[in-house]
């Protein structure tokens, strides 16, 4: 039963042919009637009791505004009388209130007070219309000079400009949700100044109330998860700053593990924290809010899915990254071969490794790849066995030259050499024997990987600068001429000041013949 925006009472049982909906508003309506009849007083409401019906009934000026029955009284666990005796009490006040609320000094109070409401909410609306813009100025000027860019270590995410943007856009937003706020506070205030509009502002204030209560209960409700997830991620914290202060001493040496090496302790200290990430993520997980939704868990399951079917190359390259890393086929500024590339290691990391040629070009190369093919090491003898590294390259000469003077030449071109060692000293092996020329191998010692390129450009220019100034002719792997009457094809340099090259001797038969008569020998073919 409501008389203006007010609940009184509910009627809870039927009567007759009469349900209690029924009842109910026909109670409303007679209650309404009165409320509006300014002649009849409501504490002249009377409560008259028929006990041989089992009835009461609540009576103003002869008329019955509501008759009570036993199951009236059974469904409020009251006797009849003290349930009439109340329904009086709230009828009585009800009455009253209704007539003071529609009164025309109240009315002019809530017209007064919609009035100061409306000019507050347009001062503060004119307030909110001047900040706006400032802020976004102000935003504006801080673009470049104050607003730093979004940075994850060394990879800029967002720009200076890009940050400002949001930052003014998100300046709109809060404008937009204030202004609405506000809106909907002044709404359901004003309405509840007029009785007429008094139930619908009561229950748009209701609603704003409700909500509140509810997020601050489930705020409450939340706490113990949200106090496990903060104890989890300090423990996370502590954890992976433990695991760096032991790695970083396990590189430094300053503690020493049987078998395990110093180079292996960063990548350990890495997969050390994502697995203790990892960990504490999982555990996390299910104290996150709406974990047992519906939508929480199907998100979840599409993104297994989708990382499920994405990552297989993914995870075959950290696989591999990790068998190179504890492998230790190379490390950091090892030279090194692998497949087409040679060069200098720049960066490894669980999915790719990078080497940087003697051009400066960088080759970017999957983990993957990098197991699958040969690995050629350059410098790993030199930094684990203290051996130096062996050199060789091959020349080829005709059999007319000694091949001990080709090794002394050989030995002495590696001998001055840049970067080339003098113990083991340089030796040189003949490897075939062929149809026009002998192969030499000349093989040297140096400790430079990384200098390879320039040690075998110096030892070349040194071989050709031996064999020309030891009058050896490099004529291989093939060269035809006719000598004579022929430059030789040793430089300008390496020949005396009066060389000239020899013209062609020509023979006559007769002269032929008379030479061997007198020498007794074939005259020399020309």
């Amino acid at each position: 039963m409501v008389l203006g925006s007010e609940e009184l009472f509910r009627i809870q049982a039927d009567v007759a042919s009469f349900s209690a909906q029924e009842r109910a508003a026909t109670v409303t309506s007679r209650l309404r009637a009165i409320a509006d009849d300014p002649d009849l007083d409501p504490k002249q409401l009377q409560m008259e009791v028929n006990s041989e019906a089992a009835m009461a009934s609540l009576i103003l000026a002869n008329r019955v505004i509501v008759t009570l029955t036993a199951a009236d009284a059974y469904a409020a666990r009251q006797s009849q009388e003290d349930l009439a005796q109340t329904y009086r009490m709230q009828m009585i006040e009800a009455i009253e209130q209704y007539r003071l609320d529609r009164s025309p000094r109240r009315l002019a109070l809530g017209g007064a007070l919609a009035l100061a409401s409306t000019l507050v909410l347009l001062v503060v609306m004119n307030l909110l219309n001047q900040l706006k813009p400032r802020c976004r100025d102000t935003l504006d000027r801080w673009r470049t000079s104050r607003i730093p860019p979004l940075r994850i270590q060394n990879l800029e995410l967002l720009p200076a400009t890009r940050v400002t943007d949001i930052l003014i856009g998100s300046v709109d937003l809060v404008y937009w949700g204030i202004v609405l706020g506000l809106l909907y506070v002044y709404t359901f205030i004003v309405l509840g100044f007029f009785p007429w509009t008094r139930r619908l502002g009561n229950f748009l204030s209701q609603y704003l109330v409700a909500a509140y209560r509810h997020f601050w209960v489930s705020f409450l409700n939340y706490l113990p998860n949200l106090f496990t997830i903060i104890l989890i991620i300090v423990i996370t914290y502590y954890s992976v700053k433990l695991c760096h202060l032991i790695f970083q001493e396990l590189e430094t040496g300053a503690i020493t593990i049987p078998g395990f090496y110093q180079d292996w302790a960063q990548p350990t200290y890495r997969l050390t924290v994502l697995l203790i990430v990892a960990l504490a993520a999982v555990i996390i997980f299910p104290y996150l809010p709406g974990f047992d939704s519906p939508a929480f868990q199907g998100v979840s399951l599409f993104l297994g899915v989708l990382f499920s079917l994405g990552s297989t190359a993914a995870v075959a390259n950290v696989v591999a990254g990790t068998i190179l890393i504890y492998t230790r086929a190379f490390q950091l500024g090892d030279r090194v071969r692998i497949a087409d590339a040679v060069g200098s290691v720049e960066e490894k990391t669980l999915l790719v490794t990078r080497i940087r040629t003697p051009k400066n070009v960088i080759v970017t190369i999957p983990n993957a790849a990098v197991v699958g093919s040969n690995i050629v090491n350059y410098s790993a003898a030199i930094r684990d066995l203290q051996v130096p590294l062996t050199i060789h390259t091959t020349i080829t000469l005709g059999y007319d030259v000694p091949w001990r003077k080709v090794y002394q030449v050989l030995e002495a071109a590696a001998a001055v050499t840049p970067h080339i060692l003098t113990d083991p000293a340089p030796f040189v092996l003949q490897t075939s024997l062929d149809d026009f020329y002998v192969s030499y191998e000349l093989n040297a010692f140096t400790q430079e990987s990384q200098r390879l390129p320039e040690i075998y450009s110096h030892l070349h220019e040194n071989i050709q600068d031996g064999c020309n100034g030891a009058d050896i002719e490099i004529l291989s792997p093939h060269y035809a001429a006719v000598r004579d009457g022929h430059q030789t094809t040793i430089p300008a340099d390496y020949l005396p000041v009066d060389y000239e090259a020899p013209g062609f001797r020509v023979q006559s038969p007769l002269s032929q013949l008379w030479h061997t008569i007198q020498t007794g020998q074939s005259p020399p073919q020309s």
